[in-house]
């Protein structure tokens, strides 16, 4: 009887804590049909917390503790006067609180220390020091105790930081037998925090680094599964579904198709994989499987390494889309709707490198872009499992600017071609003084310097469609800098040499010291600036942009080593022009209007050759760095300058009078030649010759 009335004792005492002692779990508790929602139907994403009340001053950051039962803190910076959130730590969960509710034990010697110890007769349990070793005691089989006390954790950032570490540790110690039950456990987990309302949570993780694990967490448990016999739709949740099937040397192509849903606010998003027949020809005969996982909303939260600041951000425009083949697999099919379908929206097929953490180009190449889909053609490897498509950044992207550089391009390339032939013919005649010397010497290493660099263009366009070897693209990056920088510090030194020959007129240069000074501007500058850019960025691969063969802005604004000498050279040549308009401006007392307007049209020649020549065209290329600006101003630069190798022809050597009367004593010479030729091969001496060669 005694015995009897101590376990009705503890029954009651254990119901009445249950009830009176603990909170309700109906305020928490996500039922399992609730989805992440509360009773009032309300996600619960995270407490807000009022920011700091002391002074804003710029660059000063500031914290506050989270709310009461949350560990860690909120962190705040002065952005524009005013407290913006920078990280949150704030955490609810921890080792203890995952498995409390399964240690009844625990919670009466916590809650109700008043208990007669003879009531209390079992021992204390083994505190639990690893979730390792929490699921091995108590869920070893499904890992279902996890669940209830994740689900009913508020969505802030701290607990989605616990929350993502925990599938780090489940993947890396509890992966050697992986069960449909323990899969489907572990995606429940995971799809508590990639719910659409929680998303912006994410952005204020310390660790940017997260998403990356996450993804990487769920790959690597899922590689460990192993599916029956027959196909299976392993998981079903709203943000992530998990489907496989087994395959073998003589299956047919196989297709996961998946329909998922981003927000509610638009219908379902379509994607699907294929491996291909002559793929599945490669595998041996015993029987193999392949594993896919979709996320809906992956993408909007995957942060790439050294991306945290660019300027021209790429989003995720479909499905994430991972899969788990046998290693001998190299290539798959993936099909894609996008999110965004604008008709803008161009897509561009990338696969996810675990190891560099950042969306790899270079593993896919897009098989169609067609209206709302877009086909890729993606290599599997150990590092690249996942895959999806990204939106083009924001950018004018007209076909007509893409006609006007390709014609550009070449009428330039043939120009320049033509300019130093006609430099070669007539080098002799226009070269009699110091300053003509030096004029055509800068000529001829503007011309040279331009199409060099046009060459290279090209061979960088190249290389960016096909792909090719990274050093190779490296080496294209650093010519197309150099030669590019020669052009504008040639144009440079013959804007000094124009304000030399207005300003000094008694005391001249000798040629040897100004060939000296012209070499050293012209090629010593540009070779310091561009070895100087190389090997700074280089060693940490930041000199190239990703998916180009140019110097990179996102990372380590390696651009500003063009840009800045660029701007700086063509407001130098501005002033010069300015120089010579006013010098070429002779009034005089009493001139009449005809006069006046024969000074205006030679102030408007002299200006119209020298802006190509020094380069002023690239300064409607600022027009074109401001966000918003009209395409009129980029198809006006795309013309000045896909062109500016016929204008540098045609001002520089075309109008050139001295060059055109050199041109026609050279072809008066020819002319000469050829009649005094054909003469002596019909005079009577030469044809009875030929009569006696007969």
């Amino acid at each position: 009887v005694k015995m009897k009335s101590q376990a009705i004792t503890i029954c009651c005492l254990m119901l009445f804590l249950k009830t009176e002692c603990f909170p309700r779990r109906s305020h928490h508790h996500i039922e399992e049909g609730d989805k992440l929602q509360g009773p009032e139907g309300k996600l619960k994403t995270g407490r807000l917390q009022e920011k700091c009340h002391g002074p804003c001053t710029p660059s000063s950051n500031c914290s506050q503790p989270c709310a009461q039962h949350f560990r860690g803190e909120i962190r705040f910076t002065c952005n524009g006067n005013e407290w913006q959130k920078l990280t949150e730590t704030c955490t609810s969960l921890s080792v203890e609180t995952l498995f409390q509710d399964s240690n009844s034990a625990t919670r009466l010697s916590v809650a109700a220390p008043s208990i007669p110890v003879h009531i209390l007769d079992f021992g204390a349990p083994d505190p639990i020091k690893s979730v390792a070793q929490g699921i091995q005691k108590k869920c070893p089989f499904d890992y279902t105790c996890i669940i209830d006390a994740v689900k009913s954790a508020e969505a802030t950032s701290g607990n989605i930081a616990f929350i993502v570490e925990l599938l780090k540790n489940i993947s890396a110690d509890l992966s050697d037998n992986v069960t449909q039950e323990k899969m489907k456990s572990y995606s429940k987990v995971a799809n508590h925090i990639l719910h659409p309302a929680v998303i912006p949570n994410w952005a204020f993780i310390p660790d940017k680094n997260a998403s990356s694990d996450l993804l990487q967490s769920v790959n690597l448990f899922a590689r460990r599964l192993r599916l029956p016999h027959e196909a299976a739709h392993i998981v079903d949740e709203l943000f992530i579904q998990t489907k496989g099937f087994p395959i073998g040397h003589n299956t047919s192509e196989r297709r996961f198709n998946f329909s998922m849903n981003v927000n509610n606010t638009t219908g379902n998003l379509l994607g699907m994989i294929e491996i291909p027949r002559q793929e599945l020809w490669q595998l041996p005969p015993n029987a193999s499987q392949a594993i896919s996982i979709a996320f809906p909303t992956l993408g909007a939260i995957l942060k790439e390494a050294h991306r945290g600041n660019a300027s021209l951000p790429r989003p995720v425009n479909g499905l994430v889309l991972s899969v788990i083949l046998p290693e001998r697999l190299k290539q798959v099919l993936l099909t894609f709707e996008k999110i965004n379908k604008s008709r803008r929206a161009r897509a561009q097929c990338v696969g996810w490198h675990s190891r560099k953490r950042r969306w790899d180009e270079n593993v896919c190449a897009t098989a169609s872009d067609v209206a709302h889909r877009v086909k890729c053609r993606c290599n599997y490897t150990n590092a690249v499992m996942s895959f999806s498509i990204l939106m083009s950044p924001v950018s004018v992207d007209d076909k007509v600017l893409g006609y006007i550089t390709c014609v550009g391009l070449s009428i330039s390339i043939f120009s320049l071609m033509l300019c130093l032939i006609i430099e070669a013919t007539v080098w002799s005649r226009v070269v009699v003084t110091e300053i003509s010397y030096m004029r055509h010497v800068c000529i001829v290493n503007i011309a040279l310097s331009l199409l060099t660099a046009n060459v290279w263009f090209i061979l960088g366009s190249n290389l960016n469609k096909r792909a090719q070897d990274y050093n190779w693209c490296v080496a294209v990056t650093f010519f197309s800098h150099f030669f590019y920088l020669s052009l504008f510090f040639w144009m440079l030194f013959k804007a000094l040499l124009i304000i030399y020959g207005i300003l000094v007129v008694f005391r001249r240069m000798m040629k040897p010291c100004m060939m000296a000074i012209g070499f050293a501007i012209g090629y010593g500058c540009p070779l310091v600036i561009a070895v100087t850019t190389v090997a700074i960025t280089e060693p940490g691969k930041g000199y190239m942009r990703r998916g180009a063969c140019w110097l990179n802005w996102d990372n380590t604004k390696a651009l500003l080593a063009f840009a800045i000498p660029v701007l700086v050279i063509v407001a130098v040549n501005l002033v010069v022009v300015l120089v010579v308009a006013v010098n070429t401006q002779r009034p005089s007392i009493g001139s009449s209007k005809s006069q006046d307007v024969a000074i205006i049209m030679r102030i408007s020649k002299n200006v119209a050759i020298l802006t190509p020549l020094l380069g002023l065209t690239w300064g409607f290329g600022i027009a074109t760095l401001i966000k918003g600006t009209s395409l009129i101003f980029h198809i006006i630069f795309a013309l000045l300058n896909a062109f500016q190798g016929f204008f540098i022809l045609f001002f520089g050597t075309v109008m050139d009078q001295k060059i055109r009367d050199a041109l026609r004593m050279r072809m008066s010479s020819l002319k000469g030649r050829s009649r005094v030729a054909e003469n002596a091969s019909l005079s009577p001496t030469n044809g009875s010759k030929l009569m006696n060669r007969g």
